[in-house]
C-alpha cells in the first residue's frame, strides 16, 4: 500500500485526440485512465532504461 503514498498528483494538457485514445485503450484493458497512462509512461521508462527494473511494474506482476 505504500505505492498509493508515493503517488503525486500532476496536471497534465494533452491533445483531446491523444486523450480520446489513451481513453479507449484503457477501457479495452479494464483500467481506469489514469492508470492507463501511468502503464504507458512506465512501460516506455522501462524499455529505455530510464526506470528501475523493480520500480517498472510495482502493481502488475502477472506477466513479469
Amino acid at each position: 500500500m505504500s505505492e498509493k503514498s508515493d503517488k503525486k498528483a500532476y496536471p497534465l494538457r494533452i491533445n483531446a485526440a491523444v486523450l480520446a485514445a489513451m481513453q479507449s485503450w484503457a477501457d479495452d484493458e479494464l483500467r481506469s485512465l489514469n492508470a492507463q497512462i501511468e502503464y504507458v509512461l512506465r512501460e516506455a521508462l522501462r524499455r529505455n532504461g530510464r526506470l528501475p527494473r523493480a520500480a517498472a511494474r510495482p502493481d502488475e506482476e502477472e506477466g513479469a
